[in-house]
């Protein structure tokens, strides 16, 4: 039977509170008072009270530790090794139109050594209350509210065909470079797949792909804060992470995750640089 250490029942504790007032508001998303950030970018009031609902809880019992966070950036802390990098809401558009399809990513990263890696992670869906996570080393786990609360051991799917393989990826919105490489990736990819789907949450992206209900996931210029749960996730279920052009993934945002039989062939339709 699965143990879950201290800071991960933390870190799923501080999800699951943030995601209550966000579940509250999802259903009257037309009354949600929102501000534009950026073109077709959005940020709502509920961005900005979990993540605030989510520092203060880890915070309180971590107060050494620093912060990277989508809505208010760094946030110093007086522990220079360790920090939570977190996304209150990935999928914000999805919210803001009432598709119930987000998610709430939070990792925390150690730095001994001059070298940072992910320690452990966490992606929380609170529409399937299903909770993705991992410890480094430790394997990567699905705790579904839904079926009970049993964290089951996360496999992904080992598929060597491509042409019987599903993949998803990220569409570049407005204001985004990329669509025209992106459009030559699908033509690529579909025509030699089973398909293609487009979700619009990365986090929960790579996690499903590590659950196996993807075969693949690509998509490049995200943040910090979208993959660096989703990626210790992957990798901790036994998928291949690379970043898709030169540099660290968790420093590019340039993401290509699958399972070793069908990267090569993946690689060659995304344009691997």
């Amino acid at each position: 039977m699965h143990t879950q250490t201290a800071i991960m029942q933390l870190m799923q504790a501080a999800a699951r509170k943030a995601s209550r007032k966000m579940l509250r508001d999802f259903n009257e998303v037309e009354n949600l008072q929102i501000s534009r950030k950026g073109p077709a970018d959005f940020v709502s009031k509920v961005d900005k009270m979990a993540e605030e609902t989510i520092f203060e809880i880890l915070r309180e019992a971590r107060p050494g530790y620093g912060f990277l966070m989508e809505e208010s950036g760094v946030r110093e802390g007086t522990d220079k090794t360790h920090r939570f990098i977190v996304d209150p809401l990935d999928g914000t558009t999805n919210y803001l139109h009432g598709i119930p399809h987000f998610a709430i990513s939070i990792a925390l990263e150690r730095n001994l050594e001059g070298t940072p890696e992910l320690v452990a992670g966490v992606v929380y869906n609170p529409i399937s209350d299903e909770m993705f996570f991992a410890e480094l080393g430790k394997g990567a786990y699905l705790n579904d509210g839904r079926l009970g609360g049993a964290d089951r051991r996360l496999r992904p799917a080992r598929r060597d065909s491509f042409d019987s393989s599903v993949f998803a990826t990220g569409i570049p919105f407005l204001g985004r470079p990329g669509h025209a490489r992106l459009l030559k990736e699908l033509h690529k990819v579909m025509g030699a797949s089973a398909g293609v789907r487009r979700f619009g949450a990365a986090a929960l992206d790579i996690a499903w792909t590590a659950a196996g209900r993807y075969d693949g996931f690509w998509e490049r210029g995200l943040a910090t804060w979208d993959i660096a749960a989703g990626v210790l996730i992957a990798r901790e279920s036994g998928l291949i992470v690379e970043s898709l052009s030169e540099g660290d993934v968790m420093e590019t945002g340039d993401i290509i995750c699958t399972n070793e039989a069908l990267m090569p062939r993946l690689k060659e339709c995304v344009d691997f640089e």
